[in-house]
Parts: C-alpha cells; sequence; structure tokens
C-alpha cells in the first residue's frame, strides 16, 4: 500500500478532487493533452480520479510508487475512454509497476507438436480480465506516437469481447465489416512497408511492432492517433476515421 493521493482514494464513496498542483504538473508533461478543450480536460480529471480510486497500484523490482507516478498513468488510460465512460475498464483491478522492462515466461508449439519455452522481455503486458504490467521507464520515454499506456490500454479494450485481436467491441452505427476490411488492408499495406524498410535498413516511422498482428497493429496505431494524430491522418486516413470514431473523440478537432 503506498502513501499519498491513491491510498486515500481507495475505498472512498466520494473519492476527493486530485490536487491542483498535481493536476497541473502532471499535464504540462504530457503535451498532446494540449489539444483536449478546458471542459475535456475537466471531465478527464473527474474521470481519472475515479479511476483511482478503482483500481489497486503495486509495485513491484524494488520500485517506490507516488502519487505523481500513478497520476501519470491513470490519466493516460482514461484519455481512451473519455468519452466511452470507466466501465469499459470494470473487468480488471490490478496495475503492476516494474522499474524498466521485465522479462516474461512464453512458450510456443511448433507445427510439430513440440513445445518451446523462452523468455521475452517486455515494456507492457495486458491480461484478459487480470492486471496490467507496466515498465515505469518506458511511461517516461512516451512522446512522438510512442506510448506504452496508451499501447496497453487499447489492449484492455480490444479485450472486452475475448482475446486481443484488433477488434474490440464496436459501438452502435459501426460496422463489423468495414472495420475488418479497413484494418486488414491497412495492416498488410504497413507489413509490406515494414518488410522494405527493412531489406533497406531503414524504420519505419511508425513503430514496426505494429506488424507483429493485428492486436499490436491496433495497439500502435492508438498510440499514434493520440500522440501524433497529423501523422497517422496522412498516413492512415481511413484508420484515423476509425479510431476516431470508436474512441469518439477526434484529436483535431478545432475544439480540442
Amino acid at each position: 500500500m503506498i502513501s499519498g493521493l491513491v491510498s486515500r482514494l481507495f475505498g472512498k464513496p466520494q473519492p476527493p478532487a486530485i490536487p491542483d498542483g498535481l493536476w497541473q504538473e502532471t499535464i504540462a508533461q504530457l503535451p498532446f493533452l494540449a489539444r483536449l478543450s478546458e471542459e475535456d480536460c475537466q471531465r478527464l480529471r473527474a474521470l481519472t480520479q475515479n479511476f483511482l480510486a478503482e483500481k489497486e497500484f503495486t509495485a513491484t523490482g524494488g520500485l517506490e510508487l507516488d502519487d505523481e507516478m500513478c497520476l501519470a498513468i491513470a490519466v493516460q488510460g482514461c484519455l481512451l475512454v473519455l468519452n466511452l465512460g470507466l466501465e469499459w475498464y470494470r473487468d480488471w483491478v490490478g496495475i503492476i509497476v516494474y522499474p524498466d522492462e521485465f522479462v516474461i515466461p512464453r512458450s510456443i508449439q511448433d507445427e510439430d507438436g513440440i513445445v518451446h519455452e523462452y523468455d521475452e522481455v517486455a515494456s507492457g503486458e495486458a491480461w484478459g480480465g487480470g492486471p496490467l504490467l507496466i515498465s515505469w521507464r518506458d511511461v517516461q520515454l512516451s512522446g512522438d506516437g510512442y506510448n506504452v499506456v496508451i499501447h496497453e490500454f487499447a489492449h484492455k479494450l480490444d479485450m472486452r469481447n475475448g482475446e486481443a485481436d484488433g477488434l474490440p467491441p464496436l459501438h452502435a452505427g459501426l460496422s463489423r465489416e468495414h472495420w475488418e476490411s479497413t484494418f486488414l488492408a491497412a495492416y498488410d499495406r504497413f507489413c509490406a512497408q515494414v518488410e522494405a524498410a527493412e531489406a533497406k535498413g531503414e524504420e519505419t516511422e511508425i513503430d514496426p511492432y505494429a506488424a507483429e498482428n493485428p492486436a499490436e497493429f491496433f495497439a500502435v496505431l492508438s498510440e499514434v492517433f493520440f500522440e501524433s494524430p497529423v501523422q497517422l491522418l496522412q498516413d492512415y486516413p481511413e484508420i484515423y476515421e476509425q479510431l476516431a470514431a470508436f474512441y469518439r473523440i477526434d484529436p483535431l478537432a478545432k475544439d480540442h
């Protein structure tokens, strides 16, 4: 249990307001939030304090959590559901914060039925129905389209209807067929771009990790949507349109 804002929030039916100084300091360190209107920023603040009241933050690896760290993670995670609501996060509670990248044991079965075990170094991990794991060092590295918090929280949204596959639960009026065809075409095009770039010893502007699978493509492009929306609109306008409809927010709208 940590002291300060988060511990005071636990179990309170009416969570106390986030202190003005702490809120302003946190917002100042996240320049992409400057696109929000004053009204949306206030709604984000209220959503964030309720989120802090519902979730349990745990540190590991010798890390000592404080209010600033918890708030930095919470506010970025809540940005994704600003116009969706906290119920989209209500099927899980825990957030485990590591000081740096961490190792996750993996296993894979090949076509001959042989199981291979290996360790994977990760900066974040979202478990369906379980906790969200995140590297604090990578939280601090956010910027220019890279955002591990948005990435992992996007996976959480994707998992609301099963395993992460790049197809989160869609709102009424959004076509599953159109979503799938749009994302598949964009994913195939991006994979070709990554392959061509690698052949030249170069890297794509968008994190090539998005080529891993459709779930990672959705999560990485969600990062770009919120962090570098101009780039996404230029490179993948059809994906920008779909994400704006899903998140019910347009980062480039004049009133944001």
